[in-house]
């Protein structure tokens, strides 16, 4: 009697009580993810433009041009076919914008720029991100993969007189385009179910093969996920972004670094 008792609780147990979910995590069920972000980063930057044989001065962001941290927003999309691939696309558009009056003179695109002249200016930073990642380590509690990945990116920046009685009135534009390709490593742990901590670092510098094509690119970012569901998460976390891009006698160097929120839908 005492066996056959024993026998029929068994299952009958097994069959009524609530499911275990202390072994999984909250968020990686999905095939595709769109997230956007508000991203608020401190500035340093730098640029130089050269026409005519007249090379551009170092024109810094902040003492030259005047310009202050503004908010950015971000758009990312993950496409996931299996469990263990990701494919990656992430769009980054800056622009700053100032009026200020140089305390020096100021070449730029084969124009000088004299000192005490106003000034208004324009810099447009966009950077397309394609990506693939691949995770060779996958639990129920976290992952790590390495990331592939090529960024496409965009300097156009604009300098003019806006007094009319200076004569003549410059208005001088300049654009740098370059592919960054990047190789990196991805990680992310759950230490609940619901949270998930996540980290990336990528970057690559283009070989020096040729002296007028210069280029280097690093990132950080560390940022932990709250899971309401399995396709909604908010999202906060710190980026940090160092770029360089050499063309000829052209270029652009920027850092940026700052905290970020976001949020994302899955499906």
């Amino acid at each position: 009697v005492l066996t056959t008792a024993l026998l029929v609780a068994s299952p009958a147990h097994a069959q009524y009580s609530a499911p275990d979910f202390s072994d999984g995590a909250i968020g990686e069920k999905y095939w595709i993810e769109v997230s956007g972000t508000l991203w608020n980063p401190s500035l340093f930057g730098q640029i130089s433009s050269e026409q005519f044989g007249l090379v551009g001065s170092n024109i810094d962001f902040t003492d030259d041009l005047g310009y202050e941290a503004t908010r950015f927003k971000d758009l990312r999309i993950v496409l996931r076919p299996s469990r263990k691939s990701k494919f990656k696309i992430q769009y980054t558009p800056m622009r700053y914008e100032a009026e200020t009056t140089f305390t020096r003179t100021i070449v730029f695109n084969g124009v000088s720029y004299p000192l005490g002249v106003p000034i208004e200016s324009s810099f447009d930073w966009k950077v397309w991100r394609f990506g693939y990642q691949y995770d060779f380590l996958y639990m129920s509690r976290g992952s790590l993969g390495f990331l592939l990945d090529v960024r496409w990116t965009q300097m156009d920046a604009r300098l003019a007189t806006n007094s009319p009685a200076i004569s003549p009135r410059y208005d001088e534009f300049t654009t740098v385009k370059a592919p960054l390709p990047a190789i990196g490593l991805v990680g992310r742990a759950y230490p609940l179910q619901a949270l998930a901590v996540n980290f990336e670092i990528s970057g690559m510098k283009v070989p020096d093969i040729d002296p007028n094509y210069q280029g280097n690119y690093m990132e950080w970012d560390l940022n932990g996920t709250f899971n309401v569901t399995n396709n909604v998460g908010v999202s906060m976390g710190w980026r940090k972004s160092n770029t360089f891009v050499g063309i000829e006698k052209d270029l652009g160097d920027l850092k940026f670094q700052g905290l970020w929120f976001g949020a994302a839908l899955r499906y």
